[in-house]
């Protein structure tokens, strides 16, 4: 089963997370310093929370689709450029406190989308070097996650 993925920068972490909690009725599936995930079954979303810039309002990172396999990743990875996306391929990339493969494009409007799998859970936020965890979701941001740069 695939399902959507937003992921949030959040001014406020421990705020955002008991909001969401309880909109969606759930707790998160993995908590780590300066972010959150929840697994939420009904409507099938996994939900990114990282931290942010206090006093700023929430802002999209970015969006995506997990997958089961990195067969997934690699099929959607020939399908978008084939119809002529230009595309930004990641294997075994650690993101979000887990080991990934991933694929990126960007909307008409710049917003990034990622097909990902989840491989294996990770002790890192930070992407690892020369990768671009996030591809031009804050390409702002340094590699420290600490102000957020990672999904």
């Amino acid at each position: 089963m695939s399902r959507l993925q937003l992921a949030l920068r959040v001014p406020n972490l421990q705020a955002s997370i008991a909001f969401y909690s309880k909109l969606f009725d759930t707790e998160p599936a993995k908590l780590r310093d300066g972010y959150a995930n929840f697994a939420i079954a009904d409507p099938p979303l996994k939900l990114v929370l990282v931290e942010g810039t206090a006093g700023q309002d929430t802002r999209m990172d970015h969006l995506g689709i997990e997958v089961e396999t990195t067969e997934v990743v690699h099929a959607a990875t020939s399908r978008l450029a084939n119809a002529g996306l230009a595309t930004d391929v990641e294997n075994d990339t650690t993101c979000c406190y887990a080991l990934q493969d991933k694929v990126w494009v960007h909307g008409p409007g710049q917003e990034p989308w990622e097909v990902y799998v989840v491989k294996a859970d990770a002790e890192s936020l930070a992407k690892q070097q020369g990768s671009t965890c996030c591809a031009g979701a804050d390409t702002s941001v340094a590699e420290p996650v600490a102000t957020g740069g990672c999904c």
